[in-house]
């Protein structure tokens, strides 16, 4: 390891190799930490917090007002994408990732603390909620960095979709864990599980984000955003500088998250509340069915990463926005037969339509901004899609159900996000085999 005249680090290529590994890792494994931070919260929603936070509402009214408080933390994203997504740009990866762990490491830690309306009225929900937003600011700032850390080391062009795709993979990871752990904890007697048990897998939040922090200081920052600092192309503000330079850019990538990100929580949340709700399924059953569709995704996202370094990011990507959108009627119909085996299949086979888009959209997102705005850029992007998609997603999903009474109303809202995914990645470019590093001193640069 030598230093160049304008100090940055000189990598031989077995270096570079090592440290694109520990990158790799560093970001996988922190990204499931988050996620399971994240889902956690997702699947208790679903489970207890209507009847621990809204006990005075009537069963519906106490869902939607629970999932309204899940909601916050997608709203929240876009702001922490643009804190995190500032500071990525300006600071670098490394440290950037390093806050966002801690912070949502720590909310998550306290959602385990909060006293239920028993104790202290609406002011429990009230907290849940400022929490919520804090574990979404965090959430909101993890990904662009994580998806940089590893990208930015890949040398190869050819192979930058399957390695994005691996922070990617820590979205199943994180799914698995939380439901893993909710189902251990909910063997506890159901009046034990409600009164504590729901919060012993916040607590153990505490010990991953040790793990995530330990594993994270051991690692470079990227070449890419060395390069930018040892030339003095850092943005003063990038996230206005991105505004500014790729508006359309931006949009699309949030519209393009639709038919992904809507139909995910209604396959891993929604779910939840209309299994054992609607369709009189048992908690267990459901967790383990989701628990069985992570698993199947810890192969697929890899997978389609990397078959969009062969076919191209947006044919992969507009496949499974087009598979999603005819899949709704299929997963409703499935669930709606009464048969546990077939129900079971469903659930394991709905995150695949997903991954498919999953594993190539880091690189289709990251790829599409210049390096000195990419953290802030891909970040906003990539977030915004949780105000219009995500977050208002389960929301939706029962109002329709409530509406019609009838599951088919929820494929038809898949379906149209799934139109908006095709119109806006078909007006996306496809930067497959562009050099990032080339991109990265791309444009008019600000000194530092």
């Amino acid at each position: 390891m030598a230093t160049s005249e304008s100090g940055s680090l000189i990598l031989s290529d077995a270096e570079q190799r090592v440290q694109l590994r520990r990158a790799v890792i560093a970001s996988t494994i922190g990204t499931a930490i988050e996620w399971y931070d994240f889902f956690l919260y997702s699947v208790v929603t679903g489970l207890v917090f209507a009847k621990l936070f809204f006990p005075k509402s009537d069963p519906l009214v106490g869902t939607l007002e629970a999932f309204a408080i899940y909601a916050v933390g997608f709203v929240a994203r876009p702001v922490g994408a643009a804190i995190f997504g500032h500071y990525g740009d300006r600071i670098g990866r490394k440290s950037t990732l390093i806050a966002t762990l801690m912070v949502m490491g720590l909310a998550t830690f306290l959602v385990a603390l909060v006293p239920t309306y028993e104790s202290v009225g609406i002011w429990g929900a009230v907290i849940l909620t400022i929490l919520r937003f804090i574990q979404g600011v965090g959430v909101g700032g993890e990904w662009g960095g994580s998806v940089l850390m590893s990208m930015e080391w890949a040398r190869s062009r050819e192979t930058r979709g399957f390695i994005a795709s691996w922070p990617q993979f820590g979205v199943p990871c994180g799914l698995f864990l939380a439901n893993l752990a909710v189902l251990a904890v909910s063997q506890i007697s159901g009046a034990e599980f409600l009164s504590w048990g729901w919060r012993i897998p916040f607590l153990l939040s505490l010990i991953l984000v040790a793990v995530g922090l330990y594993i994270r200081l051991g690692i470079l920052e990227t070449p890419v955003f060395a390069r930018l600092v040892a030339e003095r192309r850092v943005e003063r503000t990038p996230i206005l500088q991105v505004i500014r330079e790729q508006p359309k850019t931006i949009i699309l990538s949030a519209f393009a998250r639709m038919a992904e990100q809507a139909p995910f929580y209604i396959f891993t949340a929604y779910v939840f509340a209309y299994g054992v709700g609607t369709l009189k399924l048992s908690r267990d059953f459901l967790l383990v069915a989701v628990l069985a569709a992570s698993v199947v995704s810890f192969f697929s996202i890899p997978f389609f990463g990397h078959l969009s370094d062969r076919l191209g990011r947006k044919k992969v990507y507009m496949t499974g926005a087009v598979i999603t959108g005819i899949f709704g009627f299929i997963y409703f119909g499935m669930l709606g037969t009464g048969v546990t085996t077939v129900i079971f299949l469903a659930v394991v086979l709905s995150l695949i339509p997903h991954d498919i888009m999953y594993g190539p959209q880091a690189a289709l997102i990251a790829e599409s901004f210049t390096g000195r705005l990419r953290y802030s850029g891909a970040s906003l992007g990539y977030q915004l899609a949780s105000v219009i998609a995500g977050g208002p997603a389960p929301l939706i999903a029962a109002a329709l159900y409530e509406r019609y009474q009838n599951p088919y109303a929820i494929a038809c809202y898949i379906a149209v996000c799934a139109v908006l995914t095709l119109i806006a990645t078909a007006l996306m470019s496809d930067y497959t085999g562009k050099d990032i590093e080339g991109e990265a001193i791309g444009g008019a640069a600000r000194a530092m």
